[in-house]
């Protein structure tokens, strides 16, 4: 069912995109509503975690990136500093939430989890099409700057949920290629 409505959002944002009679619409890549879209799914996943009573767990603890802003330092950044920072919280989301994927057996939970690396892999690609480098994991076993662990799946979830809410969406906002179009 889950496919479904990400197949009927995206016909949305494609013919609200293409309809008549708009003067200047948004490149679906810019549209944040794509974002929130990727959000309440977020928030959909949370819930669903906080209500799982078995077979729904972290089997280690992972390392998430962290989601507080510092305004100051993230103005101080330039564009492709702050696109590795959020390319770097993705790539430690993916490999977080696929982790909890192989380990959990509840069938509703594992079809969120799914949905939510979909959307990862997602927003990795909108990056790409706003012409940010592509991101390179590190090498090393050790932790990227500015991460933290966390060990249970519920917390994963809401540094998940923030980070998309945070990071994110700050460097969506102010995208070069999104900034050009609304002007």
């Amino acid at each position: 069912m889950r496919p479904k409505q990400g197949l009927f959002a995206l016909l949305l944002l494609v013919l609200e995109w293409t309809r008549p009679g708009l003067p200047s619409p948004l490149r679906p890549i810019c549209d944040l509503r794509v974002l929130n879209h990727f959000i309440q799914e977020a928030r959909d996943a949370e819930v669903t975690m906080k209500s799982c009573r078995e077979g729904c767990g972290l089997t280690e603890a992972v390392s998430v990136p962290q989601t507080t802003v510092n305004f100051d330092d993230w103005e101080k950044k330039n564009a492709m500093e702050q696109a590795q920072e959020v390319q770097t919280g993705l790539w430690l989301l993916q490999q977080a939430l696929s982790l909890l994927r192989t380990s959990m057996t509840n069938s509703e939970l594992n079809s969120h989890i799914d949905n939510v690396i979909r959307n990862l892999h997602s927003i990795t690609a909108v990056l790409r099409s706003l012409n940010f480098q592509e991101y390179t994991p590190p090498a090393s076993t050790v932790g990227p700057e500015g991460t933290w662990r966390v060990s249970t799946a519920t917390e994963l979830l809401q540094v998940h949920l923030n980070f998309l809410r945070g990071k994110v969406r700050l460097l969506l906002l102010d995208a070069q290629a999104c900034q050009q179009e609304a002007s």
